[in-house]
C-alpha cells in the first residue's frame, strides 16, 4: 500500500469517527435526563460497576437505569436508533389509551361491527364475534396467519375455530397487527405519525421523527429501511401489515418514564392513569410459579410488581411503578450479535444485587 493510500485511509477513518462523536454530541446536547448517582438511587456504585464487564462479555449495546425519572446508570450508545421488535406493541399501548379515552376508538365493538375481514380463508361468524379489548388482551381466538409472524409462533399458532372470542390466551401477531390497523382506520392517520404528535414531541425524544416506508417482505430479497418505522405486508399471509419500529435506548427510557409516572409528563397527562392500571392487570397468567402473566400488550410480572416487554427476548423496557424505576437494555440485533435470551435475566441479578439495604 502506498504511503498516500494509508494516508487516505487514516483521514477516512478519523473522519467517520469525528462524525460520530459530533452526533453524539449534538443529542447529548438535547438530552433532558437529570443524572444523579446510584447512591443517590439507593444503589452501589461499587456493585453496578460489575454490570459493564457483563454487558461488554455479552454483547449488549446499551442499558439505562432510571429512577424516578433520573439516570443512575448508562453504558453503551444510548443514542443509537434500532428495531425495537415486539416492544412495538407496549408503543402501540398509549395510542389506544389516548384514542379510547376521547371516545374516538370503542374497544367493546366487535369487528363485525367495525368491518374487519382478511384474505382467503376469511373470518368466520364466530372469529367476527371478537371485541377490540378481546385484541388487546391477545385473546381474540382469531388463529389467521399474520405478517411478521416468527417460526415458532407459525408452529405453535392454535388450529381455527378451536376457542371462542375472549376465551383463551395466545401471543398473536394477527390481532396485534389488526390493532394498528383499527388504529389507522378510526383516526384517519398512520400509527407512526399518530406516535410522532401524541407520544414522541410532548416527551421531548430526540432521535424518533415518525418517518417512515412500507415494505413487502412476501418478496424474498425485500430490505428493511432505516426509517423510524416501517409497515410490512405479507399479502399471502394477511391483508393486514405488521408495524415496526426504530429507537434509541434514551428514547425508550423516556416512554417507559412516561408509564413510571402513570402517564403524567411535566403536569400533562398523556395517557390516563386508569388505562395504564387498566393495561397493566394480569388478565392471563401464563406461569404461575414465576409470577408471569399477559395485560393489555404489556407482559405482567406480579412477583415484582413490574410490567414489560421484550423483543426478540433481548431488548427489554421494564417498569417498576412503585419505586418508579425503568429499565432499558439493548443489543443491536439488525448486526451480527452474540447476545442470547439467557443472557438478559442475570443483568437484573446483579442490578438488585447492588440495592442498597433500606
Amino acid at each position: 500500500m502506498s504511503k498516500l493510500s494509508k494516508n487516505s485511509g487514516n483521514f477516512l477513518r478519523l473522519l467517520v469517527l469525528y462524525l460520530c462523536m459530533l452526533s453524539t454530541s449534538i443529542h447529548a446536547q438535547n438530552d433532558q435526563l437529570k443524572r444523579i448517582t446510584p447512591e443517590q438511587a439507593g444503589f452501589s456504585s461499587e456493585k453496578l460497576a460489575e454490570l459493564t464487564p457483563y454487558l461488554e462479555k455479552v454483547g449488549s449495546s446499551s442499558l439505562i437505569l432510571v429512577s424516578d425519572g433520573r439516570v443512575f446508570f448508562e453504558w453503551g450508545d444510548i443514542y443509537k436508533k434500532q428495531l425495537v421488535h415486539s416492544i412495538r406493541k407496549a408503543l402501540l399501548n398509549s395510542l389506544y389509551g389516548i384514542f379510547t379515552e376521547r371516545g374516538i376508538i370503542d374497544t367493546s365493538a366487535t369487528l363485525k361491527e367495525i368491518g374487519i375481514d382478511d384474505t382467503e380463508p376469511k373470518l368466520t361468524s364466530l372469529e367476527k364475534g371478537a371485541k377490540v379489548i378481546d385484541l388487546l388482551k391477545s385473546r381474540s381466538g382469531i388463529y389467521h396467519p399474520a405478517a411478521a409472524e416468527s417460526e415458532g409462533m407459525e408452529a405453535s399458532r392454535p388450529e381455527r375455530g378451536i376457542h371462542r372470542p375472549g376465551e383463551a390466551f395466545y401471543y398473536n401477531n394477527w390481532d396485534f397487527n389488526v390493532l394498528g390497523a383499527i388504529l389507522k382506520d378510526k383516526t384517519g392517520r398512520n400509527i407512526y405519525d399518530l406516535f410522532a404528535e401524541e407520544v414522541a414531541k410532548p416527551l421531548g425524544m430526540i432521535h424518533y421523527k415518525g418517518e417512515y416506508e412500507n415494505i413487502d417482505a412476501s418478496d424474498a430479497d425485500f430490505e428493511i429501511p432505516e426509517a423510524d418505522g416501517f409497515y410490512q405486508y405479507e399479502k399471502n399471509k394477511s391483508m393486514f401489515p405488521a408495524y415496526h419500529f426504530r429507537m434509541s435506548a434514551y428514547d425508550l427510557a423516556l416512554y417507559g418514564i412516561l408509564y413510571a409516572n402513570s402517564g403524567n409528563w411535566q403536569g400533562k397527562q398523556i395517557v390516563s392513569k386508569s388505562w395504564i392500571e387498566k393495561s397493566t392487570k394480569p388478565y392471563s397468567i401464563m406461569d404461575r410459579n414465576y409470577g408471569i402473566a399477559y395485560g393489555m400488550l404489556w407482559n405482567v410480572n406480579m412477583n415484582y410488581a413490574s410490567y414489560q416487554h421484550t423483543g426478540m427476548g433481548v431488548h427489554m423496557l421494564r417498569i417498576y411503578p412503585d419505586s418508579k424505576m425503568v429499565v432499558v437494555h439493548r443489543v443491536d440485533t439488525e448486526n451480527e450479535s452474540e447476545f442470547t435470551s439467557d443472557k438478559l435475566y442475570p443483568i437484573f441479578g446483579i442490578i438488585f444485587g447492588a440495592r442498597v439495604p433500606n
